[in-house]
């Protein structure tokens, strides 16, 4: 089943602009759709391409990469072997899971230059160390991020488009009545049961229940992990991978890599750390300690929250050892009757909605005066010179001392702070009220 994913007009934009002077990278996790992104998008804009997968190529075609570093004889080989034949600045060549050659990925430069085709590369794991520390990266890749199927793409895909009537809610600022409100916080629980991997979407779509749509999930996640265990064979990337559900549900204020590995921490713990993050798979959270400055500037680098990349996948990683209960949670979150516990979904969510529109995300904690605890502002949203501070309640709107707080202690540079629920449309005071399928559209 094709998706119409936004990934593909970021294509038709890079084509367009540079006219085969940079390849296009797309960068994403395992089973998110860039395969079948670029391949649709070479049908329907090329007279031809050739679409080499890496994963699972024959012999005779790997062959013909020996002769790469002469570009003619390279693509005269790849025609012949393909029986594809290439037309000058009318074909693409698709190199598929590129990272598992990085020697071809190195000769982008080179293939560019030459500038008969246009290339587009797709891969996992693409910034781990073990892929590229024996080559030079070309500085001829254009990256385009391919994120799970975002809410609107996800409407798309089941045949609405009443993401233009929620912009149009969003825009107007006032209350829908709670019966409507009720009926779209479901079709956006929905949303977050499913997630956003397109695999697991077809599955919904062809009416699939949902104990069969966790084994699609929990098929990916294991997919994801026997990629951590070819980096690591150790299994701690796994470890750090599996305790973010549990991480989120003591309400800390920040990722332990000890929780995680139950050990005292050392510095290739770290390095495992950052082959996690550039994996794709997990969503960073950077603690702020400064918003009057800059977030990019003031951000902690060892103070973060991880969150999943797919809150589909949030979900099945935490019944990964239950599967009887598979149904019930799934029923209960349709139903909105999730334990107050699980809250922390919404803000895994949240975090999924803000990373396809922002480079990094941050948060902000500060001590309480007199207190052993602390204030938090669970995501900051940077608006040119201004703030947007959001606060993530689960159920209870009231009471929100923290934002309250932020407001007043950095009012110099607050704009529209705002609390994301499943309430209706509204204001409390200076602060703005949404329910959380209104998200997408707080940017």
């Amino acid at each position: 089943m094709i998706f119409r994913r936004k990934a593909t007009d970021l294509l038709t934009e890079w084509k367009n602009t540079w006219n085969g002077k940079y390849a296009a990278l797309l960068e994403g996790p395992r089973r998110v759709g860039k395969s079948t992104i670029a391949e649709e998008f070479a049908k329907k804009n090329y007279r031809s391409y050739i679409k080499v997968d890496f994963a699972k190529t024959s012999p005779e075609v790997l062959e013909v990469f020996d002769s790469i570093s002469n570009i003619d004889e390279f693509l005269l080989r790849l025609q012949a072997v393909t029986g594809i034949i290439l037309y000058k600045r009318n074909s693409v060549i698709i190199f598929d899971e590129i990272q598992l050659q990085p020697k071809v990925r190195q000769a982008i430069k080179y293939l560019v230059a030459d500038g008969r085709y246009d290339y587009i590369e797709t891969g996992s794991l693409l910034s781990i160390k073990k892929n590229v520390k024996n080559i030079v990266i070309p500085s001829e890749e254009l990256k385009i991020p391919v994120y799970p199927m975002d809410y609107e793409e996800f409407l798309w895909a089941v045949g609405s488009e009443e993401i233009l009537l929620l912009r149009m809610l969003f825009e107007s600022g006032k209350s829908i009545g709670q019966a409507v409100n009720r009926s779209r916080m479901r079709s956006f629980r929905t949303y977050m049961a499913v997630g956003g991997m397109p695999q697991a979407v077809e599955a919904y779509i062809n009416k699939q229940p949902f104990s069969q749509i966790d084994k699609v999930k929990r098929s990916i996640i294991d997919l994801y992990e026997d990629d951590f265990f070819k980096i690591d064979p150790s299994g701690r990337i796994s470890m750090l991978f599996e305790s973010i559900p549990s991480q989120l549900a003591r309400t800390s204020k920040r990722f332990s890599l000890g929780f995680a590995l139950n050990k005292k921490t050392r510095a290739k713990d770290y390095e495992l750390l950052y082959d996690l993050i550039n994996s794709r798979t997990v969503i960073p959270c950077y603690n702020c300690t400064d918003p009057r400055i800059s977030l990019a500037l003031s951000k902690d680098l060892d103070t973060f929250k991880l969150y999943m990349a797919d809150t589909g996948l949030f979900i099945s990683l935490m019944l990964k050892t239950g599967d009887n209960t598979a149904e019930q949670l799934y029923g209960k979150m349709l139903s909105d009757k999730l334990e107050a516990n699980l809250g922390f979904l919404y803000e895994n969510i949240v975090a999924q909605v803000l990373v396809s529109r922002l480079n990094d995300l941050y948060y902000m904690t500060w001590p309480k005066p007199d207190s052993s605890h602390s204030f938090e502002i669970d995501f900051l949203i940077s608006r040119g010179t201004k703030i947007t501070p959001v606060e993530i309640k689960s159920s209870r709107i009231k009471p929100h001392a923290s934002l309250d707080e932020f407001i007043c202690k950095y009012s110099s540079v607050v704009k529209d702070p705002c609390i994301l629920s499943q309430k209706d449309i509204g204001n409390e005071g200076p602060i703005k009220l949404y329910p959380f399928y209104l998200s997408p559209f707080i940017l």
